[in-house]
This record gives C-alpha cells, structure tokens and sequence, in this order.
C-alpha cells in the first residue's frame, strides 16, 4: 500500500513517550506530553524571532485549556478559533485578542456578542466577506477582519475579485466597525517540498500585498495582515513583504504545538519539531494471518485526510488499513511477528486537530510517569439552544421543549 507523500511513514520510538503504568490505562486514550508541547512552543518563538506578538495561534488543535494557559504562560496573548465553545474557552483562559476565524451567522452570531459582553477586556473580532455579514455586528464591540480566498476554496472572497475587497473595506468603516485587516489562510499549499511550497505561496501574498497597497491608497489603514497555517509557516516568515511592513503581520499556526505525521513531514527536521500528543491504543484482535486489530477506529483517530490514519510509533512493519468506527485492522509485513493480543501501541496521527477533538480527556505523563488527567475542554460544541431562550430544556429524551 503506498502512501501519500504527505504523511511520514514512520516515526522512530523515543523513551520520553513510555508511560509507566499503561496496564492502568483504558483504551483508546490520548496521551499529552507537556515537556514537548513546551519544546514545540518554544521552537515556533525561536521561528518569530522571540516576538510571541506575531503567532495568533489556531487553538483548533490545542483545544485543553490546559494547553492554553501553557501558551499564554510563554507569552501568547492573540489566537485563533473556530466554534463559540473554543472562544469561551480561550476568553476563560486568559486570551487577550481573538479571532473568530468562521464565518458566523443567525444564533451563532448572537452567541458570539453574549460572549463579547461577557469578556469586555478581551478584543474579539469576526471574519466577513460580504456587507450583509457585517451589518450583523453593526453596534457591537467586534473588530472585523476580511477574509480573502487564497485558493483554498472554502471562506472568503476571491482573491481575483479586488473589488469587492476595496467595497467591503469602505462599508465596515462606514458601518461605524473596526477594520482589523485582512485575513489570508493558504492552507491549500502542501507541495512536499518547501521550496516548491513558498514559490506558490510568495505568488499569493504578491496579490495580497496589492490589497493592503490599494486599501491604504483608499485612505484606509490596515492594521493587521494574518497568514499561513502550518505547512506555509516557513513561506510566511520568508516573504520579504511581511518585513518591515506598515502593519503588523502574524502567522496562525495551530498544528506546530502538537505536531502530526502530516506536519511532521511538511516541515523539515531543523525545524525541531516533535510529536507531543499520541493515542494509545490494545491489540483487541488477530483476525487472520499478517492482520491485527486495535481498537483505536475512527471515533479515536480522526479518518479525514485518508489512510492510513495514523502511523504506528516505532513499528514499521506495521501498515494501519481503513477503519471502522471502534476497530483499526494493521497489516503486518509479511514475515515479521506482529504484536499479541492485549499489547500496547502508541499511534501519531495524520491530523491530530481532529484527533484531540474526539476524546473527553487527555492523560498527561512527565519522565514516564502519568501525572494527571486533563479535560479536552474546547471539545465539540456549545448547547444548541441559546440560553436566552424561553423554553424549558431537559437533558431527558423526550422532554425537550416541554
């Protein structure tokens, strides 16, 4: 089976991840290395020169607010998020500026503001595209960014369409809103090699640059340029433009404080990257010759990016097929004694933001030892009902609305 040039295919076995005590350990479970989350922190700032004040991390990935206070301990006061939940959870944690990098609309939108209220010293800001999304903040605290599509094909206006970027920009201002600037995630780039990587990505943030030039001709000023996931990290920091620039640049990382077999082989070794989160998982199953299974399925390890899913920390001969919800059937290479029933093995993610989104709690171990347990706090999402809401909600089947 090959696989994609993505995703490394294996990932050698270190000491500082045994746990000790695995036989006490419930499985599937997501284990989290404090020391290497600090080690990877401490890599991206060495990146950015020491300056914390150009990372606006995308807390999509980290999502314990354990996790959280670890960066903002380091320095890390801006961020990124995606759901309403991982904003209270950032704004709880001691955040100081973030992002709504979503489009946000209807009672999503109204959650938002209760947040903002709720946090009047932390400064929040929306993404838009259109003048009827900014509209809706008309009155509010919220500062907002445009959102440009770079290519990627998901949010955001065209980055041929100039137009309606320069349009957008004077009705903010007009709606008497903050612009906070311009918003440019060039997630789409994941050429396997770097150089190849920042060519594609420079020839966008050409374009971009064009934007603030013009937007700045408007009488306009623009504040903030935001960029980059992290594969385009090292094309961000590289860009001559960013340098010197009359606005303050920053990149939105997210991945790069756990790190997963996808970044892992995205960003060069001299970077110092390492795995900081793995999923421990039991052979439940020896179904066949040259197959066992694992119970670290899909509801463990995230499935969107493909398989395999995962790579098997330090087993190479050991090939994750497709799996169903609870199950992960490994192929073992032909001739290699494959592990018993009932072994222990520690999986890294291909994309581990999704991963840690799938578990309640993490397992966090020091020098070999677990040393406590954390809560995935920005996990899934909010109650849908708002809490404004007249109606009556019960927790038991049948009785919502009641």
């Amino acid at each position: 089976m090959s696989t994609q040039k993505s995703m490394i295919r294996e990932y050698g076995w270190h000491p500082s991840y045994t746990v000790s005590s695995v036989d006490h350990v419930m499985t599937p479970a997501l284990v989290v290395y404090p020391e290497i989350i600090a080690s990877n922190i401490e890599r991206t700032l060495a990146l950015l020169g020491g300056d914390a004040d150009r990372w606006r991390v995308h807390i999509k990935t980290a999502k314990l607010g354990y996790t959280l206070r670890m960066l903002i301990e380091r320095g890390i006061r801006n961020f990124k998020c995606a759901t309403t939940l991982e904003l209270l959870v950032a704004c709880e944690c001691g955040a100081v500026d973030v992002l709504v990098a979503y489009p946000v609309i209807g009672a999503n939108a109204r959650r938002l503001r209760e947040i903002a209220e709720q946090f009047p010293d932390v400064r929040i800001s929306v993404l838009v595209e259109n003048e009827e999304q900014a509209r809706q903040w008309r009155g509010s605290r919220l500062g907002v960014f445009i959102d440009i599509n770079p290519g990627m094909n998901r949010t955001g206006i065209d980055e041929g369409h100039g137009a309606e970027v320069f349009n957008l920009a004077k009705a903010i201002g007009a709606s008497g809103l903050e612009f906070r600037g311009l918003h440019y995630y060039d997630g789409q780039h994941r050429e396997p090699e770097e150089q190849e990587r920042a060519k594609a990505a420079h020839h966008g943030y050409h374009r971009l640059m064009e934007f603030v030039v013009e937007i700045n001709r408007m009488g306009i000023r623009v504040p903030e340029v935001i960029t980059a996931g992290t594969p385009t990290l090292p094309s961000s920091l590289s860009y001559e433009g960013f340098q010197n620039a009359g606005f303050v640049h920053r990149v939105s990382p997210g991945t790069v404080v756990y790190s997963d077999a996808s970044s892992m082989a995205q960003l060069s070794p001299k970077y110092g990257y390492r795995p900081a989160v793995l999923v421990l998982t039991r052979v439940v199953s020896h179904p066949r010759v040259g197959i066992v299974t694992c119970d670290a399925g899909h509801k463990a390890v995230s499935a969107d990016s493909g398989v395999p899913t995962c790579v098997v920390l330090g087993r190479s001969e050991l090939t994750p097929l497709s799996p169903s919800e609870e199950h992960l059937p490994l192929e073992v290479e032909g001739g290699a004694v494959g592990p018993r029933v009932g072994e222990a093995l520690f999986l890294l993610p291909r994309h581990i933001c999704p991963t840690v989104n799938n578990f309640d709690d993490a397992l966090l171990v020091r020098n070999g030892e677990i040393v406590g347990t954390e809560k995935v706090s920005a996990r899934g999402r909010e109650m849908p009902l708002l809490r404004s809401s007249h109606k009556v909600v019960s927790t038991i089947d049948g009785d919502i609305g009641r």
